[in-house]
């Protein structure tokens, strides 16, 4: 049968099939079960208004428990069983095996780096986007441009990129435009501004603002904020698990800047970028970087736009300059709209397996989790494993969906 003919009989049997199920239900709740007759007339009217949301709601429902809530339990009878063995009940012997293998806690550790380092930037340069764009007179052309990447799939952006990084020998002309840029430094003052002072001054200004971000955190735990009430023990215990990332942050930031210090660069070789530990990892991120400052800039440029005019004019009455109008007026209003971008990119990096997939395949110490599941399940064929590894990934993707939907209640109310 011709696709058009099959795509047209999947729409007529999908409409009439709805169309019919909510007639013929309504039919069956008001003649049948609930009849609008007799002397329980008003009480049976009561009941059928009562039942029919649910019975709209149904198809949602039935079509959500199937493609979600089903996959979910059989997942976790996966991650719990031998299906070598006709699915015989093992206990946690996957779980065992999988905390057992060097390539998961790769995976789990390059994953933690990706859940500090991408949404951090994503938010930061997304909301330094939506207000410098706001002050200018082509800022409508400025986000479109910045918003573009949005429309390209992970996999169309990893081509791009790999582009970006490609490496040919050292006898050919270079394509890739990161290296084509290496290969004009040379071992001279030039080169020492650009490769060495410039990243140990980066460098100091993120561990200064990781720094005063760890005594923002701890600061109502010292007892120096008044009026704000006892916290939340889990609130106490996030702030406490914050400053502990925050300061071995810190030190992987000292310990890069010694081992930037103390390196010799080569100078005038082509370098194969995805293959060097540690970097590698940061050059994937700098992929879905590109790709989530859109989301972030488009949803906080909405948000700066609702801050009430009167605060601003305020501020400035008092004698605020610009840093202080933003960091203390408008940034502390938008801070739950901040909170929904920073969570929502941090469920899609949780996420992440396109880029890793196409770029490196895990290889070069850039494991992922995600991609370490698909390559137990489909390559390895050991579905207890993937599967144990896709309830990892569960597992850390519930909390930040239990706390947004925690805040979208706050919110409400």
């Amino acid at each position: 049968m011709h696709p058009a003919i099959q795509g047209i009989i999947t729409i007529i049997v999908g409409v009439g099939g709805c169309i019919g199920y909510f007639y013929f239900s309504n039919q069956f709740l008001d003649k049948v079960l609930f009849p609008a007759t007799g002397k329980n007339a008003g009480r049976n009217i009561n009941r059928a208004n009562q039942i029919r949301p649910w019975l709209f709601l149904f198809p949602a429902l039935f079509a959500l428990g199937l493609y979600l809530a089903y996959p979910v339990f059989a997942t976790l009878w996966l991650s719990v069983s031998d299906r070598d063995a006709g699915g015989a009940f093992i206990g946690l012997a996957n779980y065992s095996k999988m905390f057992g293998d060097t390539k998961f806690w790769e995976a789990l550790s390059n994953n933690m780096l990706w859940l500090i380092i991408v949404p951090a930037f994503s938010t930061g340069f997304g909301l330094l986007a939506a207000q410098l764009t706001d002050r200018i007179g082509w800022g409508g052309i400025a986000k479109s441009l910045i918003f573009m990447p949005m429309a390209i799939s992970f996999v169309g952006a990893a081509v791009i990129w790999k582009l970006v990084y490609d490496t040919r020998p050292i006898d050919q002309d270079q394509i890739g435009v990161l290296n084509a840029v290496w290969l004009s430094f040379e071992d001279g003052s030039f080169s020492t501004l650009f490769l060495k002072i410039l990243p140990l001054l980066l460098l100091a200004i993120f561990i200064a603002a990781v720094a005063y971000a760890i005594y923002q955190t701890l600061r109502p735990l010292l007892g120096r904020e008044k009026g704000h009430g006892e916290s939340h023990w889990w609130g106490v215990l996030l702030q406490i698990a914050g400053a502990i990332i925050g300061a071995w942050l810190i030190w992987q930031a000292l310990g890069a800047m010694l081992s930037l210090i103390s390196a010799t660069l080569p100078y005038g070789e082509p370098q194969t970028w995805l293959t060097i530990p540690f970097w590698n990892s940061i050059f994937l991120m700098v992929v879905l970087i590109w790709i989530q400052t859109g989301f972030a800039m488009v949803i906080l440029s909405a948000a700066l736009r609702g801050i009430p005019e009167e605060t601003v004019e305020a501020a400035v009455i008092d004698g605020a300059n610009p840093f202080q109008i933003f960091f203390k007026i408008k940034v502390p209003q938008i801070m739950s709209t901040i909170v929904v971008v920073w969570t929502t990119i941090t469920i899609v990096v949780l996420k992440v397996f396109d880029i890793v997939f196409a770029m490196t395949n895990g290889q070069w110490e850039t494991q992922v989790l995600a991609n370490y599941m698909y390559d137990k399940l489909f390559r390895a064929n050991d579905w207890g494993v993937g599967s144990a590894s896709a309830m990892i990934i569960m597992l850390l993707v519930t909390p930040i969906l239990v706390w947004n939907v925690y805040n979208a209640r706050k919110e409400t109310r």
